[in-house]
């Protein structure tokens, strides 16, 4: 999978449906066949993934020790939730009322792409979020761009 990019306004409708956005949807060509994964987020955001990466996700959890107690609470924290979404023939999606409720989604939405999976916010929290961007971006972008090289990449 490439890098997902961009950024989409949507709308819920009364059922949670939510229709996948055209510029989205063509960076997700998998999504019709494979179906799609949504799950909390680190924070009160929804996340959701492509089946192929949920499963790179499993695969890393799977590798972490079974008897470590802070490991399971991680485990079961990351994945308790997480529901496939099959999109419909007109492209939506119905989200999970108990994931909407967690991140205060109740209308409408905003979907950001972050590299290989796409945040969904409610859209106040998303402009709240926005706003509280560090008053100083490029000591935060030195901060964590400056050990680029020492990443995750190893």
């Amino acid at each position: 999978m490439s890098y997902l990019t961009g950024e989409f306004e949507c709308k819920l409708d009364a059922k949670g449906r939510m229709m996948i956005p055209a510029g989205l949807k063509k960076q997700l060509p998998e999504a019709e066949s494979e179906g799609l994964v949504i799950n909390r987020g680190l924070e009160k955001y929804l996340v959701i993934y492509t089946k192929t990466e949920w499963d790179k996700k499993l695969d890393e959890l799977s590798k972490l020790n079974e008897y470590d107690r802070k490991a399971i609470q991680f485990v079961r924290y990351f994945t308790g939730g997480a529901t496939h979404l099959q999109p419909d023939a007109s492209g939506r999606v119905n989200l999970p009322k108990n994931l909407l409720d967690y991140a205060g989604i109740s209308g409408d939405v905003v979907l950001t792409c972050l590299l290989n999976k796409v945040e969904v916010w409610d859209k106040k929290a998303h402009q709240e979020m926005i706003n509280n961007e560090p008053e100083n971006f490029a000591d935060l972008a030195e901060e964590v761009m400056a050990n680029k090289g020492r990443g995750r990449n190893e």
